[in-house]
């Protein structure tokens, strides 16, 4: 049972491969480019900064998602007439999640043109 459990979780996982093969595909290209094509396709970066002589180009995103509440049972309580007739509760579920979603493009450039790109977050 945990086998197909196992293959059923990776089915699911490998459905939401991030980055997508365009955005890779648009990340390389940007390989060799003057930083002032960078800027023109991404926008000004939300950091910058010069060390070693080599400059890094930093882009970020940030939300924040929620999910739930899930489904789940209940019961009514010991009341009037019985279990569940007159008091006590019927379930509605339980709480939802609220997940930080966020994801840095970086690119690295030495003589003014990029040489690399790397990103980092649980969204990318």
């Amino acid at each position: 049972m945990r086998k197909y459990l196992s293959l059923g979780a990776l089915a699911v996982l490998g459905g939401c491969a991030y980055p997508s093969p365009q955005h890779i595909q648009a990340l390389n290209s940007m390989v060799g480019k003057p930083e002032v094509e960078v800027v023109r396709t991404y926008g000004v970066p939300n950091r910058t900064i010069d060390t070693s002589g080599h400059r890094f180009l930093a882009y970020s995103e940030s939300r924040i998602d929620s999910f739930g509440p899930y489904p789940g049972w209940g019961y009514g309580g010991f009341g009037y007439g019985g279990w569940g007739r007159w008091g006590g509760f019927y379930g509605a579920g339980w709480g939802g999640d609220v997940v930080q979603e966020q994801c840095t493009t970086t690119f690295e450039l030495a003589n003014g043109l990029v040489q690399s790109w790397k990103l980092k977050g649980n969204d990318c």
